[in-house]
């Protein structure tokens, strides 16, 4: 049974993983084979098969709220309601260390857009909450309920995250956590908020299945703001996950997401023949790290075999 080698697949790198995969289309003959801003795409009917492992529990989504977030973005670029162009300053006070603008050592200045594929690209922390104040957290939380994602919960951006794990750690700045956190033991770090799915950013494989399927078929907004997220999604920089368990000619757009104990990655995957499947994995180590090579192994091998059993039947 397929949900069973999944489970051996993650029992053995020592994980639990929840996974659902879907199809989401077929390309049509012919077609252009690249993900790019304003290509037109038709889609052939495919059978409703999936594969859940399970699917339908609440998981942390940690940085793939990003996709929701840059998906907003793009539907307020495409209407109209901003400027893609607009400037934005990134000072010491938005930095959090990391990827991107949020490890820059000098301030800089960019374009909203600019914002949305580093956020994406490299999950750039600052640039997701200079955007999220530019497009509001009440409108990406609207966005969920308007596509149907009615157990996505979205209660702030990377710095609130942040500033919960400070506050419940009981550290006055980034330093300080360094060095209380790791003296903590490990039942108090499990208790935090941000590793709590009913207190943080949370989700379900389904759910977030189902978002990047509305987002291939142009069913998430404008064609417009779907294609472009699906350009940033392509031209994300980590490939350690998804796209470990896939020969070279198969093509991954996906969001990573990452916090101690928690690895996940969502994305859509594409064959040479044309079809896409979307695939989302979250898994979960009793070891408090955030680097842990087996695990991310593990995502594509879980995945790979998610959608050969997809291939296999047919879809």
């Amino acid at each position: 049974m397929v949900e069973e080698r999944i489970r051996e697949v993650f029992a053995r790198a020592g994980a639990e993983g929840l996974l659902h995969a879907v199809p989401v289309g077929t390309w049509s003959p012919g077609e252009a084979r690249e993900w790019s801003p304003g290509e037109a795409r038709k889609w052939s009917p495919s059978e409703a098969r999936e594969v859940a492992v399970g699917a339908d529990e609440p998981v942390v989504i940690a940085s793939i709220f990003k996709v929701l977030l840059v998906l907003e973005f793009a539907r307020q670029a495409a209407a109209g309601q901003l400027d893609p162009r607009e400037r934005v300053r990134v000072t010491a006070a938005d930095r959090l260390g990391g990827w991107g603008t949020a490890g820059c050592a000098d301030d800089v200045e960019l374009s909203l857009r600019d914002l949305a594929f580093f956020a994406m690209s490299v999950s750039d922390n600052a640039a997701a909450d200079l955007l999220l104040d530019r497009v509001g957290l009440d409108t990406v939380r609207l966005l969920a309920k308007e596509l149907g994602l009615d157990r996505t919960r979205i209660v702030g951006g990377p710095r609130d995250v942040l500033d919960s794990m400070l506050s419940e750690v009981g550290a006055g700045d980034e330093r300080e956590f360094a060095v209380r956190y790791p003296a903590l033991p490990d039942d108090r770090k499990r208790r935090l908020a941000v590793l709590d799915p009913l207190r943080t950013n949370a989700s379900t494989p389904r759910e977030t299945s189902e978002l990047l399927r509305l987002i291939w078929r142009d069913e998430a907004g404008a064609p417009e703001a779907c294609s472009h997220v699906r350009d940033l999604m392509s031209r994300q920089a980590f490939r350690h996950r998804l796209v470990s368990g896939f020969p070279d000619d198969v093509t991954i757009a996906a969001k990573t997401g990452t916090l101690p104990g928690l690895h996940m990655e969502a994305g859509v995957v594409r064959y040479p023949d044309g079809g896409c499947y979307a695939v989302s994995v979250f898994a979960r180590t009793h070891e408090l790290t955030a680097t842990r090579p087996t695990v991310d192994a593990a995502i594509g091998v879980a995945a790979a075999i998610a959608v050969d059993f997809l291939r296999s039947e047919g879809v």
